[in-house]
Formats: C-alpha cells, sequence, structure tokens
C-alpha cells in the first residue's frame, strides 16, 4: 500500500466538481494503475468534501485517514478565464480558489499527519505530494524509517526547501513550467510503481526527464 499525503481539493468547472490538487490527482493515478492506495489529508465537513470523498472512493482511493475539519471550507478550484491566480500549492493558475483566505482552508498539522499513518500501520511507502511544513515532513520520515517504507516528498524547487528534506527521502521538485495535473500524474505513476516492489530511485527512472529531481545527500 502507498500513502500520500497532502490537501485534496475539489476544481470545480461548469457547475461540475472533481478531485484535483496534487494530492487527490497522485492518489487517483496510482488507483488507476493498480495500486492500493491511501490519503492522509484534511477537508472540511461540508458538501463538496463529501462529494470528494465519494470520488476519490470510486477511483480506488481509500480515505480512512481523510480528516474532516467542521470549522474550514473544502477548498474549491473555479474556473475564471479573466483572472491570473494562485492555485493551492501556489503556482499561476486561470482558477480562483475559495475559500481565498487561506486561514479558512482546512490545514495539515504534524498531530494530523502522525494520527493518520499510526492508523494505517502498514505500507510500503509514503509520497508527501506538496510541500509541506518541516514538522510534518518529520512526522512523515518517522513514520517511514519505523515501518521500513519509502519516502518520497515533493518540494519547492528552491536551496531553502531542498535543504529541509528528511535525510534518506528521495526529493522532487517541481518543474517551474509543468502542468500541476501533468506532474501529479508523473508521482502517480511513481507511487504505483512502488507498490508494485520498485525502490524508489527505481520507480523514478522512467520519469527523471520529465521532472526536476534532487537527491539529497
Amino acid at each position: 500500500m502507498i500513502v500520500v499525503v497532502g490537501h485534496p481539493v475539489v476544481e470545480v468547472q461548469d457547475g461540475i466538481g472533481r478531485p484535483a490538487g496534487r494530492a487527490a490527482v497522485a492518489a487517483l493515478t496510482a488507483a488507476r494503475a493498480g495500486a492500493g492506495v491511501q490519503l492522509v489529508g484534511k477537508v472540511g465537513d461540508d458538501p463538496a468534501g463529501d462529494g470528494l470523498l465519494v470520488a476519490l472512493a470510486r477511483g480506488g482511493v481509500g480515505h480512512v485517514a481523510l480528516l474532516r475539519d467542521p470549522s474550514r471550507s473544502t477548498p474549491q478550484l473555479v474556473h475564471d478565464a479573466g483572472t491570473d491566480d494562485l492555485d493551492f500549492a501556489g503556482e499561476a493558475t486561470s482558477l480562483m480558489i475559495e475559500p481565498t483566505d487561506p486561514a479558512r482552508r482546512p490545514a495539515l498539522e504534524p498531530a494530523d499527519v502522525e494520527l493518520g499513518l499510526r492508523y494505517l500501520g502498514d505500507f510500503r511507502a509514503i509520497l508527501v505530494a506538496e510541500p509541506l511544513a518541516p514538522a510534518v515532513l518529520a512526522v512523515a520520515a518517522e513514520a517511514a524509517a519505523y515501518a521500513g517504507a519509502e519516502l518520497v516528498v515533493v518540494a519547492a524547487d528552491t536551496a531553502d526547501a531542498l535543504a529541509g528534506i528528511p535525510p534518506g527521502a528521495l526529493a522532487l521538485a517541481v518543474p517551474p513550467d509543468g502542468s500541476a495535473d501533468g506532474f501529479a500524474t508523473l508521482i502517480g505513476e511513481l507511487a504505483a510503481a512502488m507498490d508494485a516492489g520498485a525502490t524508489a530511485v527505481d520507480a523514478l527512472a522512467a520519469v527523471t526527464a520529465r521532472m526536476g529531481v534532487t537527491r539529497p545527500d
């Protein structure tokens, strides 16, 4: 089993919502490839969150460790051709994110990730699908070490971000000109290969030409 860690969101176009964000797209990609996948994240306790969980389940992604936050709203990416805004991961896009105030969106805390990983227990690898706080990465690293699992971390393509990757993890720097969904699909394929028994490095061999990769010392 593969554990994907991150913030799933809902992309809304013409009134129809679908799972979006790196974590959700990567998890769904891995599940379509036959991997066992659980998503550790947090969404609002609202209709958008309900629909997101149903869509993930239909796509073969487990969500027993996906927390619900009644005080926050599930992030929704709404198409607006007249804007040049930022998506949940801070990338340029023509989508507007709602709520616009980050404080009104669910945010993963170290305790959330620790709870989810402890509940899942047995897994082959952890994929942190988006840049998260060092304290959250430390929890993921500890859980991976305890389980004897691989750890793959997506980080911003900056020296400071890459320097904060836990030792022994495989760090993937997001290509600056890559599409968000395209990159998420690639890391989902990597996750599926790890679930099939490949190491993180071996699984990455087929996609290194299409993304920026840095191996920490």
